[in-house]
């Protein structure tokens, strides 16, 4: 087996990861943020191990794990709550060519844990054990990670301590923790404080490397939280929405709040155009993808988050949000910068 997370940890201390998000971190996004500095690993939205071992789901879920050589090394995820669904998506991954393969164990969305999957697992330890020997049967060439929450109800070491440890026996190559419980979703502050040293101590002599994830700004912090609590890397998620140049080694880029304000903009645009290129109707997509397409609309989420926090951004944005494709998106912007 070819595991790049350990090359990568002789190589680099910390590892910074962008962090698997749904409608967000699609091959589009991930090419933007490629074209600034590609983070330490790339991981793709997450998909249903069920609908890609199913013959008629598997067409729609292989355009979410298109990728291109920008997009390196890039890890997979799945969710799901059958091992032989687990098993079946894992070879698929491993026949596409992906670094990695990842299992979802975090999720907080009900539709997920109604299945029994996502966070769900974290009750369940004895199938979450059986799902990841499922992934490892499958895909026997590449490294298998995790991503999970530090439980599902209240904070508790001890339940975490259980639970983090029933993971751990089964040997995957990666354990990324998001330092919230399922139940706190991302409203209070993560518990970096009290889980972070628990995971790092409960993971010593493993040989599993522990990744940190939950309300990390910015590279500057993951290196510092890294250093803090020890741990191997650190998982960044939200921080990078409006910012897909957040990894640049040029911490300090751009240099002024205006350039950063011409910067978001221009960036929409191109982000615009690649989205609409890749994912709505068009040569591309039908040759691509067969004609799966996404909707135009998911674009909107990151509108709100390239357009914030400057003059006339409020406006600029409700502008945006009536937007129906990448044309209208260009004219808007360009017509802003034109006045500012």
């Amino acid at each position: 087996m070819k595991n790049f997370w350990q090359k990568l940890e002789k190589k680099k201390k910390p590892i910074i990861t962008l962090a698997p998000m749904y409608d967000v971190t699609d091959s589009a996004f991930r090419q933007i943020i490629a074209g600034f500095q590609t983070p330490d690993v790339f991981f793709t939205e997450f998909v249903s191990a069920d609908g890609l071992a199913s013959e008629a789901g598997r067409p729609k879920l292989l355009r979410e794990l298109y990728f291109t050589p920008a997009e390196r090394p890039l890890v997979a995820q799945i969710f799901g709550a059958k091992p032989a669904t687990i098993k079946k998506a894992a070879e698929i991954i491993q026949n596409l060519g992906f670094d990695g393969l990842d299992i979802n164990m975090g999720c907080p969305d009900k539709a997920v844990n109604k299945i029994g999957a996502g966070a769900s697992l974290i009750k369940t330890s004895k199938l979450a054990r059986e799902i990841i020997l499922a992934a490892k049967a499958g895909a026997p060439n590449l490294p298998i990670s995790i991503k999970t929450r530090i439980g599902w109800g209240q904070p508790n070491q001890k339940e975490f301590t259980k639970w983090f440890k029933g993971i751990l026996e089964m040997k995957p190559a990666v354990i990324t923790v998001h330092f919230r419980t399922r139940n706190e979703m991302s409203k209070p502050k993560a518990h970096w404080a009290e889980f972070a040293p628990l995971a790092v101590d409960l993971a010593k002599g493993s040989g599993v490397l522990v990744m940190g994830n939950g309300d990390v700004a910015d590279v500057i912090e993951a290196k510092t939280l890294a250093k803090k609590y020890g741990l191997d890397g650190i998982m960044i998620g939200r921080g990078v929405f409006g910012r897909p140049w957040l990894f640049s080694k040029n911490v300090r880029y751009p240099i002024s709040k205006k350039a950063e304000i011409k910067l978001a903009l221009k960036t929409l645009v191109k982000h615009s155009k690649l989205f609409a290129k890749m994912y709505c109707l068009g040569n591309f997509n039908t040759k691509t993808f067969g004609g799966h397409t996404k909707n135009f609309a998911v674009m909107k989420k990151h509108f709100k988050a390239y357009v914030a926090g400057f003059a006339g951004a409020s406006v600029l944005r409700t502008k945006l949000m009536a937007t129906e494709n990448a044309k209208e998106v260009e004219k808007i912007v360009q017509d802003f910068l034109k006045k500012g």
